[in-house]
């Protein structure tokens, strides 16, 4: 993902939420719906969201220092944890909390037309923020199905961009539906059990961006199509005959650190050897750009030891894992 594309998503989603929650936040005023209330709080998350969002793709692009050699782009995995933990507990359990004060003490729904007017307005807001993230991210997805998507991105922006789009959108329909109850039988507590909906609603969106972006910030490998990619870059049949062992790891969306022990031939001098690594990370950065942090491990392939098991470093080539690893490698 693009720098300027995630950053386009998430300016968009911040403006319609920040003009969507003041308009929700005036309808409760007005009306005295809990689901507004809800919405209103849920909206204001989603602005501080998107905030923490920006904050950590800003702070993503400083320069190594010596006690972060590696740079800083995880910032952009903690802060969209953060958006998470956000969701979940002043979106989710606010909602539920204040869906259950209004099952108990139901009160009829005041200037009906005010609550109804801003969820259409809301709506049609969302549509457009839901629209540009849809854009965005089919610029990038490939052939990826939206959920395949959302697991294998690497950067984190987009995926909680169109999980937060598509929550709100399906909130405001169940605030919509509860109101609209609420409206029809003269009973409070529809509007409650739309609100208490919208929290169970929020909390599982939560639970699925705090799963992804954990699986980020514990450190993911390169994609099964980069990983081919490299391979192929790193192998050039002359002196550099064979992989042994290859592991990559993502440093930030858009940095990729690869390391790997190659076999090179014995008869092979110091100087040539040393060339054909630099070739080969050349190669490698050629073909996949984000390859930004590579080490080669030079090394004399025996292949007696390898099938005796004796080294367990030295293992042939064969079926690899999305990381690189040969398959049964213990590495």
């Amino acid at each position: 993902m693009s720098a300027s594309g995630g950053t386009k998503a998430i300016v968009a989603a911040l403006a319609a939420n920040l003009a969507i929650a003041v308009a929700k936040f005036v309808a409760f005023l007005f009306s005295g719906s809990s689901s507004m209330l809800a919405e209103s709080v849920h909206s204001l998350a989603d602005s501080g969201n998107q905030g923490l969002l920006l904050i950590g793709g800003k702070k993503a692009q400083r320069e190594a220092t010596p006690q972060h050699p590696f740079g800083y782009g995880r910032e952009r995995y903690i802060y969209a944890f953060l958006v998470s933990i956000v969701l979940f507990s002043v979106g989710g359990m606010f909602a539920i909390y204040e869906g259950y004060e209004k099952i108990k003490h139901p009160h009829e729904i005041e200037a009906w037309y005010w609550p109804v007017g801003v969820l259409v307005f809301a709506i049609i807001a969302e549509c457009f923020s839901f629209r540009t993230a849809i854009a965005e991210s089919n610029a990038i997805r490939g052939k990826l199905s939206w959920t395949q998507f959302v697991r294998r991105s690497k950067a984190p922006e987009l995926p909680v961009v169109l999980l937060e789009d598509l929550g709100a959108l399906v909130g405001l329909i169940l605030a919509l539906a509860g109101v609209g109850l609420a409206l029809g039988t003269g009973n409070g507590v529809w509007d409650g059990i739309g609100t208490l909906c919208i929290g169970i609603l929020l909390i599982v969106i939560a639970i699925v961006l705090a799963a992804e972006t954990k699986s980020l910030l514990l450190g993911e490998a390169a994609g099964v199509e980069d990983v081919e990619k490299i391979q192929a870059s790193l192998v050039d049949g002359d002196t550099v005959t064979r992989i042994i062992h290859m592991r990559t790891l993502h440093l930030g969306p858009e940095e990729l650190l690869v390391a790997a022990k190659i076999a090179v031939r014995a008869e092979e001098s110091a100087a040539e050897v040393a060339e054909a690594i630099d070739a080969a990370e050349n190669r490698i950065r050629e073909a996949v750009p984000i390859a930004r942090v590579i080490y080669l491990e030079p090394d004399i392939y025996d292949e007696s030891a390898a099938a005796a098991g004796t080294d367990p470093g030295k293992v042939p080539g064969g079926p690899v894992s999305p990381d690189g690893a040969p398959a049964g490698s213990s590495h």
